[in-house]
């Protein structure tokens, strides 16, 4: 069995609620607040464990958000590695406004995290055993540089352990330039900025995966591509998968479902299509839910057999 750790250098406290509508100055009445855990990593572990696998959420924390953020990971069955931080675990908020159908998303800069803070999360990551899968993924908290995480990622790489990516900007252009990342997942845009040119053309996104993966950048490339679903690119070939119709309540947690959904599928050695295929049905699942929920084993495998049907 591959183990499975995520790591999450910014994560957060996440809350959602829903007022009936939205204006200036006035108060806003809001419905009592739901809390969950945050950040990209921390989704990706919760979405792995939610459709049947098992991941390891290593993070930073700190303050009583931080604590507030550990005790419902452990209601969720997720196992945790923690490293005590300074400053409080950010908090976010999620408002689902019932009048117009419209959220707003309130996102905080992530904690400052600092080098001896970094160094033990590094420490834990080093522990981890060759052939392990590290998905690292969400944003840079202040604090750590992309020059520190592309140390990160060449460290564990010489220890047998395989990354893979899902990040954004200079941080996975940096993370890519190391080389041989076992998947990443960029979306149209972000896929455009890596190769530097636009993508207009339906073949230019083909093109341009398949050009990361012959560079040796990366193993996997899967663009997701929003309600046309995600196009895969490996050495032997690519695959599109469109999702099914659905009636999307928010696309919060979508991306992340989607990446732990596909990262399930790569520890089973499973083809490229049916990581793609597994990875839209849990990203397809987690929109039929409002606010800030992940994808259900339920709902993604209704999706994923229609998928395997069409």
């Amino acid at each position: 069995m591959v183990n499975i750790c995520t790591l999450t250098l910014a994560p957060s406290l996440d809350s959602a609620t829903v007022t009936p509508q939205i204006y200036p100055e006035g108060k806003l009445r809001c419905s009592a607040p739901v809390f969950e855990p945050g950040g990209g990593g921390i989704n990706v572990a919760r979405a792995i464990t939610f459709l049947g696998g098992k991941a390891t959420a290593l993070f930073p924390a700190g303050g009583a958000t931080g604590e507030h953020l550990i005790s419902l990971l452990a209601e969720e069955n997720i196992p945790v590695q923690t490293v005590q931080a300074s400053d409080w675990t950010r908090q976010n908020l999620h408002v689902h406004v019932e009048s117009s159908g419209e959220q707003y998303r309130f996102v905080m800069p992530g904690a400052a995290l600092s080098a001896p803070e970094f160094h033990l999360l590094e420490q834990q990551v080093l522990r981890l055993t060759a052939g392990t899968l590290l998905v690292i993924s969400g944003s840079l908290p202040p604090g750590v540089s992309v020059t520190t995480l592309v140390g990160l990622i060449r460290a564990a790489q010489q220890q047998g352990i395989r990354c893979v990516i899902d990040s954004s900007g200079e941080a996975l252009s940096a993370a890519l330039d190391v080389g041989n990342i076992e998947l990443v997942k960029p979306n149209q845009k972000e896929l455009s900025a890596l190769v530097q040119r636009e993508l207009t053309l339906p073949d230019d996104v083909r093109k341009a995966a398949e050009e990361i993966v012959q560079s040796g950048k990366a193993k996997r490339v899967v663009v997701s591509l929003g309600p046309q679903g995600a196009l895969g690119v490996d050495a032997t070939g690519c695959v599109q998968v469109v999702p099914p119709p659905v009636k999307s309540q928010s696309t919060v947690g979508a991306g992340d479902s989607m990446v732990g959904a596909m990262v399930i599928k790569l520890a089973e050695q499973a083809s490229l299509g049916e990581m793609v295929r597994f990875g839209v049905a849990a990203g397809s699942a987690a929109t039929l839910n409002q606010g800030t929920r992940l994808c259900s084993l339920e709902n993604t495998r209704t999706i994923y057999d229609y998928l395997c049907r069409a």
